[in-house]
C-alpha cells in the first residue's frame, strides 16, 4: 500500500532536496552542484531500509538522479558523486527499485559499471568514494536487478571486463574481496554463464595475459575457486565445444583451450571433472599435433609437484604412458623429456616410466636416446633414491650406442653420477657401493676404436674419477683406493690409457727435436695424428703446429718443459695456459677456433695432471700407511693386502710410464722396505719397479746401492723363481759392472745344480737361463755342457718319479709335480740361451727344435715310458709349442724351423686340452701383436673354428681382427715398407691358412664332404674378417692368390699326388667362397701376388687351373656358413670341458696319434743331442 501510494506521489513530479540543497540543474556552475550533490550523497549514506518516510519524500530526487542529464554528464566528479547516490539508493529501496523500465535499468549500470574504472589510480583524491561505490553495490548485489533484463549478459560482460581491467598491485585485500564478491554472485545466483562472460574470466590465465597483469590472474582464480561447483559444467561445455564437437569459432580462446586446461587444473581439479576423459579421446587423435599438444598439457598436470592426477585418474595415465611408443617423433620425445619432472616429482611412478624408458632407450631417433639419458642423469644428480638400478642400467647401455652425442652424454652422466655419489660420497655408503660399477664401465669403454671414446675417458678420469685439482696427498689417495678396487679389465684399461699418453708424449718430443732440424721427415706428424679426435683436421693441425713450433720460440720451450720427465703437475698447468693463449690469436677470424680446440686436446692428452715427483712419493706413502696399518683400508672397503698389492702394481704401471718421477731417496727406500715383504707379489712389482727407474741409482743414491744389491743377488739364488728372474733383470739394467755381480751367482748356482731335489731346482734354473740370455758370451763354455748334459741327458731325458694316474687333463699350479716343473724351466732355459746368442752356427737350434718337436709328437712324454700323469704330459706340450713360438720371434731360428715343425706346433692350438689351446693361442697372439711373429702363424688361427669350445673360436676371432687391423694400420702408418709386404700384409695369410689346411690330420679323405665342410669352415673363419671391407680391391687379389697357387705344387711334397689333389680341392673352396662372398672378385687384381716359396713350387702356367673336378663335392659343401661361433660337430682333437678339474671322456676321439704330419716317428733313445764337440 506504501509503495503504491509513494509511486502516486512520484507522479506529481515535485523533487524535494534535503534541507539545506537547492534545486541542482544546469542552471549552476560546476562547483556548485559538486557542493551540493555532497549533501546528497551524504543524506543517502545515512538513510537505510526502515526510513520509510525518507523514501517516500526523496523518490522523485532519485528518479531524477537517474535522469540522462546525471548519466552523461561531462565531468567525472559529479558523475562520481551521481553513481554514489545511485548505489545507496539500490540499498534503500531494495528489494524493489524505483526504476521500472529496463532500458533505464541498463543504462543506469552501465553507467556505475564505467564509474568503477575510477577504482584504477588508488593515489586520486576521489579513490574512497571509489571504493565506497564498489563496497556498495558489491554488498547489496545490486546487480543481481539485472538478471530480469533481456541484455544482462551486455552488462555482466562488462562489469566482468572492466574490474579485470582495472584491478592492480596498488588494491589491498578488501579491493579484491568486493570484486570477488560482486562477480561471484552473478555466477552463482544466475540462471546461467554465457560463453562471452566466460571468456572475460578464462582469458586472464592465458599465459601471455597472466605475464601482463598478475593482479587479473589472481582475481580471476579467486573467483574460479569460489565458483567452481556452479561454473563448472559451462566449462565443460566450453572444451566439449572445441575438443569433441572442433566448433573453433563458439570462442577466441579455443586456441589456448591446452594452456586453460592445465591452470584451471591447477586451480581446481574439480573444475575439469568432465574434461579430463575427452584427453584421453584426444590423445588417440589422428593427426600429430594435436596429439602432441596433448602430450604436453598433460606432461605438466602430472609432473606438477603435488599432482595426484596419475593415481586418480589412472585410465588417463595408462593412456599417456602408451604414447612413450607414439609413431610421431616430438611426441615420443615429450613424453622422454617429461620423464625426468616425472621421476624427481613422483618417485612412486618409476616403476611404470621404467618400461617404457627401456623401449626408448632403443629408439631409432638419436635424440630420443640422448634424452632419455639426459631424464634418468638429472634424476639421479637431484637424488640418487629416485632412480633404480634398471635406470642406471639404461645410461650404461647407451655408452655403447653407435651415435657419438648419445655416447657421450651417457659417460659425462655416469661420470658425474660417480663423483657426486661415490667420491663425494654425498648419500652415504650403501648409495656409493650401489653405483661402485660405473669407474669399471667408464674405463672399458676404453678398450673401444673411437679416438673420441677414448679421449672422453681421458678426460673423465682426470676430472671425475681423480680429480685433478684435488690437493696431491687425497689426488694419490685417490687413485691408490680406486685403483685397489677396479675390476681386472678396467685396469688394463687405465694402464693402457697411460701407456698411450705417454707415447704421444714421446712422439710430441721427437716432433720437437724433428724441428730443429734441417732436414725432416714427416711420419712423425702420422703419429701424432692418428692420437687426435676428427682425422680429416688433424693432418693440417699438426702441419700447422709444426709451423707455429718452428716460428714461435716460446711456444716452443714451454711445450718442452710439458713432456720433459721432469715436469711437475703444477708446471704443467702454467705450460698448457702459456700455450693455449697464444693459439688463441693464430686464427682469430674464425667464429670457432679449430686450431686451438685441437691444440686443448693435445695438451690434455700430454699433460701431467696426476703424476710427478712428488706425487710418487705421496702414493708411496700411502703404501706405506697400509704396510703399518695405519691407512683407512677397511673404511674404504679394501682388504690391506689387496690394498698393498694394488698399490705396488700401480708403482710398477707408472714406473714403466713416468720412470724419472721415482728418482727420490725416500721413494727407493721405501721400495727397498717392500723388498723384504713376504707378500711375493708386493716384492716382484718392487722389483720391476727398481728394474724400470733405477738407472741412475749407481751414482745418484750409493747408500741404496750396496743394501740394494746384497737383496738381489740373494733373491737372484734363493728366491722365488718370478723374483730370481726380476733380480737378475735388475742388476742388468742398474749397475755398472754386472759381469762380476753375474758371475758371482752363476759360479755357484752352476755347480749346486742337482736332480735329486728338483724343488730346488727350479730357482737355480730360472736364474741360469736369465743369465744366458742377457751374457750369452760371458758363459759360453760352461752354458753349452750344461745344455748338453745336464737339462738334456739328466733332466728331460728321464722320469724319475712316476706322475699320478688321473683322467684329468690339467691341474692347479700349485698341483703340478716339481719334476715336471723343472723339466719345463729346463726348457725355457735352453730357449733363453739360444735367444741370447742369436745365431745358429753350432747349430744348436736345429737340435732344439728336433727335441721340442718331438716332445710335441710324443704328446708331452718324451721318454715314452708311460710314467708320466696326464697333466704332467700337457704342461710340457703346452712349453713345447711357446717354446717354438718364441724360437720363431728370432729371425735367425725362423729360418730352420722345417715346414713338419710349424705344422705340429700350429696343432697345439687344437690340443686336447682346453687350458693348453687357451695359453698356447694366448702367447701365440701376444707375438703376433707385437709383430714379431712371422705371417705364417697367424693362419694358425684358422685351426680354431673347429674348436668346440665356443668361447676359444670367439677369442681367436677376436685375435684375427686385431692382428688383421694391426697390420693394415700399420702398413698405411709405414708406407715405405713396402718390401716387407709380403710379411705384413694380412690378405697373405691366405697361401699360408690353405697350406695348413691341406696338411691337417683330421683331412685324411681327399673328397670326403664332411671333412671338406670343416675346411670349408676354418677358410671362411679367416676370409670373412679379410673380406669384410674391400680395401684396395683386395677380394680380386684373394681370387688371384687362389688360382696362382693351383698352377702350382705343394713345397713340401712336391711328388705326392694326393697331397697336391687336397691342395686344389681346398684351393676351389677357398675360391668359392671369395666368389660367393664378393661382388668385386672379378676385377682385375690391384698386384701381382708373390707366394711364399717354401711352401709352393714355382708355378707352371701350361698346367690348367682346375685340376680337380670338385663341382660335386662343391655342391655338397655350398651350404650357408656358420656365423662364428656356431658349435662344431666334429670334436675332432679337442675336449669341450674348459674347467681345471676337467675329465676327458674316454669315449671321445681325443687326439690321434696320427697327428704327425708325414714325418717319420722320432724315437727318443736315438735323439742325440749335438752340441759340437761337447
Amino acid at each position: 500500500e506504501n509503495m503504491a501510494h509513494s509511486k502516486n506521489r512520484a507522479t506529481d513530479g515535485k523533487i524535494t532536496y534535503p534541507p539545506g540543497v537547492k534545486e541542482i540543474s544546469d542552471k549552476i556552475s560546476k562547483e556548485e552542484m559538486v557542493r551540493r550533490l555532497k549533501m546528497v550523497v551524504k543524506t543517502f549514506m545515512d538513510m537505510d531500509q526502515d526510513s520509510e518516510e525518507e523514501k517516500e519524500l526523496y523518490l522523485n530526487l532519485a528518479l531524477h538522479l537517474a535522469s540522462d542529464f546525471f548519466l552523461k554528464h561531462p565531468d567525472k566528479d559529479v558523475r562520481l558523486l551521481v553513481a554514489c547516490c545511485l548505489a545507496d539508493i539500490f540499498r534503500i529501496y531494495a528489494p524493489e527499485a524505483p526504476y521500472t523500465s529496463p532500458d533505464k535499468l541498463k543504462d543506469i549500470f552501465m553507467f556505475i559499471t564505467r564509474q568503477l574504472k575510477g577504482l584504477e589510480d588508488t593515489k586520486s583524491a576521489q579513490f574512497n568514494r571509489y571504493f565506497y561505490l564498489l563496497e556498495n553495490i558489491a554488498w547489496v548485489k545490486s546487480y543481481n536487478i539485472c538478471f530480469e533484463l533481456e541484455d544482462s549478459n551486455e552488462i555482466f560482460t562488462q562489469l566482468y571486463r572492466t574490474l579485470f581491467q582495472v584491478i592492480n598491485n596498488g588494491h589491498n585485500q578488501k579491493v579484491h574481496m568486493h570484486m570477488v564478491d560482486l562477480m561471484s554472485s552473478i555466477v552463482c545466483e544466475g540462471d546461467s554463464v554465457s560463453q562471452e562472460l566466460l571468456d572475460t574470466v578464462l582469458v586472464n590465465l592465458v599465459p601471455a595475459h597472466k605475464n601482463l597483469n598478475k593482479q587479473a590472474y589472481d582475481l580471476a582464480k579467486a573467483l574460479l575457486k569460489r565458483t567452481a561447483q556452479a561454473i563448472e559444467p559451462y566449462i565443460t561445455n566450453f572444451f566439449n565445444q572445441v575438443l569433441m564437437l572442433g566448433k573453433t569459432s563458439v570462442s577466441d580462446l579455443s586456441e589456448h583451450v591446452f594452456d586453460l586446461i592445465l591452470e584451471l587444473y591447477n586451480i581446481d581439479s574439480h573444475l575439469l571433472l568432465s574434461v579430463l576423459p575427452q584427453l584421453e579421446f584426444k590423445l588417440k587423435s589422428n593427426d600429430n599435433d594435436e596429439r602432441l599438444q596433448v602430450v604436453k598439457l598433460l606432461a605438466k598436470m602430472f609432473g606438477a609437484k603435488d599432482s595426484e592426477l596419475a593415481s586418480q585418474n589412472k585410465p588417463l595415465w595408462q593412456c599417456y604412458l602408451g604414447r612413450f611408443n607414439d609413431i610421431h617423433v616430438p611426441v615420443r620425445l615429450e613424453c622422454v623429456k617429461f620423464a625426468s619432472h616425472c621421476l624427481m616429482n613422483h618417485p612412486d611412478l618409476a616403476k611404470d616410466l621404467t618400461e617404457y624408458l627401456k623401449v626408448r632407450s632403443h629408439d631409432p631417433e638419436e635424440a630420443i636416446r640422448h634424452d632419455v639419458i639426459v631424464s634418468i642423469v638429472t634424476a639421479s644428480k637431484k637424488d640418487l633414491s629416485l632412480v633404480n638400478d634398471h635406470l642406471l642400467n639404461f645410461v650404461r647401455e647407451r655408452t655403447l650406442d653407435k651415435r657419438w652425442r648419445v655416447r657421450k652424454e651417457a659417460m659425462m652422466g655416469l661420470a658425474q653420477i660417480y663423483k657426486k655419489y661415490a667420491l663425494q660420497a654425498e648419500a652415504g655408503k650403501e648409495a656409493a657401493k650401489q653405483i661402485s660399477w660405473i669407474k669399471d664401465k667408464l674405463l672399458h669403454i676404453y678398450y673401444q676404436n673411437s679416438i673420441d671414446d677414448r679421449l672422453l675417458v681421458e678426460r673423465i678420469f682426470a676430472q671425475y674419477l681423480v680429480p685433478h685439482n684435488l690437493e696431491t696427498t687425497e689426488r694419490m689417495k685417490c687413485l691408490y683406493y680406486l685403483y685397489a678396487t677396479l675390476d681386472g679389465n678396467a685396469v688394463k684399461a687405465l694402464n693402457e690409457m697411460w701407456k698411450c699418453q705417454n707415447m704421444l708424449r714421446h712422439h710430441v718430443k721427437d716432433l720437437l727435436d724433428l724441428i730443429k732440424q734441417p732436414k725432416r721427415e714427416t711420419s712423425l706428424h702420422l703419429c701424432v695424428e692418428g692420437n687426435l679426435p676428427d682425422p680429416g683436421k688433424t693432418q693440417d693441425f699438426v702441419k700447422k703446429l709444426a709451423q707455429v713450433l718452428e716460428e714461435d720460440e716460446k711456444i716452443r720451450k714451454q711445450l718442452e718443459t710439458l713432456v720433459s720427465p721432469s715436469c711437475s703437475c703444477k708446471q704443467a698447468e702454467v705450460c698448457v695456459v702459456s700455450i693455449a693463449l697464444p693459439c688463441r690469436k693464430i686464427v682469430p677470424k674464425q667464429p670457432s677456433n679449430p686450431f686451438l680446440e685441437m691444440v686443448k686436446f693435445l695438451l690434455e692428452r700430454i699433460a701431467p695432471v696426476h703424476i710427478d715427483t712428488e706425487s710418487i712419493s705421496a702414493l708411496i706413502k700411502q703404501v706405506n700407511k697400509s704396510i703399518e696399518g695405519t691407512a683407512d683400508d677397511e673404511d674404504e672397503g679394501v682388504p690391506t693386502e689387496q690394498a698393498i698389492r694394488a698399490g705396488l702394481e700401480l708403482l710398477k704401471v707408472l714406473s714403466f710410464t713416468h720412470p724419472v718421477s721415482f728418482h727420490s731417496a725416500e721413494t727407493f727406500e721405501s721400495l727397498l722396505g717392500c723388498l723384504k715383504m713376504d707378500d711375493e707379489k708386493v716384492a716382484e712389482a718392487a722389483l720391476q719397479i727398481f728394474k724400470n727407474t733405477g738407472n741412475k741409482l749407481e751414482e745418484s743414491f750409493p747408500h741404496i746401492k750396496s743394501v740394494l744389491l746384497t737383496v738381489l743377488q740373494h733373491k737372484a739364488k734363493k728366491g722365488p723363481p718370478r723374483q730370481a728372474k726380476y733380480a737378475i733383470h735388475c742388476i742388468h739394467a742398474m749397475f755398472s759392472n754386472r759381469d762380476t755381480h753375474f758371475a758371482q751367482i752363476f759360479e755357484p748356482l752352476h755347480k749346486s745344480l742337482d736332480t735329486d731335489n728338483m724343488e730346488q731346482l727350479i730357482t737355480p734354473l730360472t736364474t741360469l737361463g736369465h743369465l744366458a740370455m742377457l751374457a750369452p758370451e760371458q758363459f759360453a763354455a760352461p752354458l753349452k755342457s750344461l745344455v748338453a748334459n745336464f737339462i738334456v741327458k739328466d733332466l728331460l731325458m728321464n722320469d724319475r718319479i712316476p706322475g699320478k694316474k688321473t683322467t684329468k687333463l690339467w691341474v692347479p699350479d700349485d698341483e703340478v709335480s716339481p719334476e715336471t716343473l723343472a723339466k719345463i724351466q729346463g726348457l725355457k732355459l735352453m730357449v733363453r740361451w739360444l735367444l741370447g746368442v742369436k745365431n745358429n752356427q753350432s747349430k744348436s737350434g736345429n737340435s732344439t727344435l728336433r727335441m721340442l718337436t718331438a716332445i710335441l709328437s710324443s704328446d708331452g712324454d718324451l721318454t715314452e715310458q708311460g710314467k708320466m700323469g696326464k697333466p704332467d704330459m700337457s704342461r710340457l706340450r703346452l712349453a713345447a709349442g711357446c717354446a717354438i713360438l718364441r724360437l720363431a720371434q728370432e729371425p735367425c731360428y725362423h729360418e730352420i724351423i722345417t715346414l713338419e715343425q710349424y705344422q705340429l706346433c700350429a696343432l697345439v692350438i687344437n690340443d686336447e686340452c682346453y687350458q693348453v689351446r687357451q695359453a698356447f693361442a694366448q702367447k701365440l697372439h701376444k707375438g703376433l701383436c707385437r709383430l714379431r711373429l712371422p705371417l705364417e702363424y697367424l693362419a694358425v688361427f684358422t685351426l680354431c673354428a673347429k674348436d668346440p669350445v665356443k668361447e676359444r673360436r670367439a677369442h681367436a676371432r677376436q685375435c684375427l681382427v686385431k692382428n688383421i687391423n694391426l697390420r693394415r694400420e700399420y702398413l698405411k702408418q709405414h708406407a715405405a715398407v713396402s718390401e716387407k709386404l709380403i710379411s705384413l700384409l694380412p690378405e697373405y695369410v691366405v697361401p699360408y691358412a690353405i697350406h695348413l689346411l691341406v696338411h691337417d690330420p683330421d683331412y685324411v679323405k681327399v673328397q670326403d664332404i664332411e671333412q671338406l665342410k670343416d675346411i670349408k669352415e676354418a677358410l671362411w673363419f679367416v676370409l670373412e674378417i679379410l673380406m669384410a671391407k674391400n680395401e684396395n680391391n683386395s677380394h680380386a687379389f684373394i681370387r688371384k692368390m687362389v688360382e696362382n697357387i693351383k698352377q702350382t705344387k705343394d713345397g713340401q711334397c712336391p711328388d705326392d699326388p694326393k697331397i697336391n689333389e687336397k691342395l686344389y680341392t681346398v684351393c676351389d673352396v677357398a675360391m668359392n667362397i671369395v666368389i660367393s662372398k664378393s661382388t668385386t672378385y672379378s676385377l682385375e687384381s690391384p698386384k701381382d701376388p708373390v707366394l711364399p716359396a717354401r711352401y709352393f713350387t714355382q708355378p707352371d702356367k701350361v698346367l690348367n687351373c682346375c685340376r680337380t673336378s670338385t663341382a660335386n663335392v662343391l655342391g655338397a659343401v655350398d651350404k650357408p656358413l656358420s656365423a662364428t661361433g656356431k658349435m662344431q660337430t666334429n670334436l675332432s682333437r679337442m675336449e669341450t670341458i674348459s674347467n681345471a678339474s676337467s675329465n676327458s671322456n674316454p669315449s671321445s676321439p681325443g687326439r690321434s696319434k696320427g697327428r704327425l704330419v708325414s714325418q717319420t716317428h722320432i724315437h727318443v733313445s736315438s735323439l742325440i743331442y749335438k752340441f759340437g764337440s761337447v
